[in-house]
């Protein structure tokens, strides 16, 4: 039986907490971002009917090379592009339990560079 650790314990208890106040529709989407040790990832979701609208992330292979933190607000205006080319301009952001700190405040700031307000 495999020990869950206290940080993701955390995660999981938070992630419940933000999604009982947050949903996402057509007309404004719910911006979740997934972040792992390597790579992260944005994408759009209308939870009414159950479907992701638009993603990106550094694995796309329009992504270049640079820190995690340029990768993460690269991320962030690659989700505005593709949620502008879905005529998308206002979004509900889910940081998903993470803090917003580093990559993942490096990826909505470059969302709202790119046109998208949340």
């Amino acid at each position: 039986m495999a020990k869950t650790s206290l940080k993701a314990k955390r995660r999981s208890k938070l992630k419940k907490s933000i999604r009982g106040k947050l949903h996402g529709t057509a007309q404004r989407p719910r911006l979740s971002v997934f972040r792992s040790n390597k790579h992260i990832y944005a994408q759009l979701i209308d939870d009414v009917a159950g479907h992701t609208l638009a993603s990106a992330s550094t694995q796309d292979d329009s992504m270049g090379s640079g820190t995690p933190i340029e990768q993460g607000g690269a991320v962030g205006k690659l989700i505005a592009q593709r949620a502008k080319d879905a005529s998308i301009d206002t979004v509900t952001f889910d940081r998903n339990g993470y803090r917003y700190h580093g990559r993942v405040k490096a990826l909505a700031d470059g969302a709202r560079e790119g046109g998208l307000q949340f």
